[in-house]
């Protein structure tokens, strides 16, 4: 089931167009999308930068990545220097979306403006995440694709301005799905689990897994940790269950998938969302 829907990921977001040269292949999407995953394949051995900072190229297949960020407008500059001396430049312009406005209310007025012992707290937790997100594992550990953790009603999407108990806050950067509490959370793709706590301030409990290239998911708010830290999981492990642990005003799970800071669109990379029971891997 996860390579069938890897399979829909690949072809509806992520279609490669062959640009060819004598000894040398560059495969890029046909468009870079605010909120967007962009895999591309190089020449194997060959190096490649990002507005002149290097990416990580698979030693094997030659696969790269790198994340659009939700406000990224200017285009991107990709350059490649290929085995044999050879160096290309390209120019990426990003499509820009728009977005709309949620307002959610009812959360606890702590958890919207900290205390002063909440915020030496919430940066200390914030380290503990970052140092996660920052990890650059070189296997590509993302290449069949990524799962929906959890089937149910999308309550929040990526992108949005958020307006919690009346006061405007950052955008939200993930999905949010609602379903009942208890429910599996399953690993969408396979990896190393980065991240494993129980009680976070703002996202309760929170599992984060490594797919490599600096790639990771999280799973926030769950009621209970299935995993521990270091563990490498399979694409469907159960990671957790859903809750309403953190700030939450009723049982959902947060999911994100970044690369290293930039956070990316779930939706855009997992693609439209399976409907009936989802079964862990045992």
């Amino acid at each position: 089931m996860t390579v069938c829907l890897a399979r829909r990921w690949v072809a509806a977001f992520f279609v490669l167009v062959a640009m060819s040269g004598p000894g040398w292949a560059l495969d890029l999407p046909v468009e870079f999308v605010q909120g967007a995953l962009v895999i591309g394949t190089a020449e194997p051995g060959a190096a490649v930068a990002l507005d002149g900072k290097p990416l990580r190229v698979d030693d094997a297949s030659g696969i790269f990545v790198f994340g659009v960020d939700r406000d990224r407008t200017e285009p991107f500059s990709l350059q490649v220097t290929y085995r044999d001396g050879r160096r290309e430049t390209r120019r990426l312009p990003v499509r820009v979306r728009d977005y709309a406005i949620e307002r959610i209310d009812g959360l606890p007025p702590r958890k919207v403006s900290p205390n002063t012992n909440d915020l030496e707290r919430i940066r200390r937790e914030a380290r503990l995440i970052s140092a996660a997100r920052a990890r650059d594992s070189a296997s590509p550990r993302f290449e069949t694709g990524f799962d929906w953790p959890v089937s149910g009603r999308i309550s929040g999407r990526y992108g949005n301005q958020r307006i919690l108990n009346g006061e405007p806050r950052r955008p939200h950067l993930g999905v949010d799905i609602a379903a009942p509490r208890g429910t599996p959370v399953l690993a969408s793709a396979p990896g190393t689990v980065a991240l494993a706590e129980t009680d976070l301030f703002y996202t309760g409990g929170t599992v984060v897994v490594d797919h490599g290239h600096g790639l990771t998911t999280i799973y926030s708010h769950l009621e209970r940790v299935d995993v521990a830290h270091g563990q490498m999981v399979a694409a469907g492990v159960q990671v957790g269950t859903v809750g309403s642990t953190g700030r939450s005003t009723g049982p959902h799970l947060d999911w994100r998938i970044n690369w290293f800071d930039v956070r990316l669109d779930p939706e855009l990379i997992a693609g439209p969302m399976r409907t009936g029971p989802k079964h862990a891997v045992r």
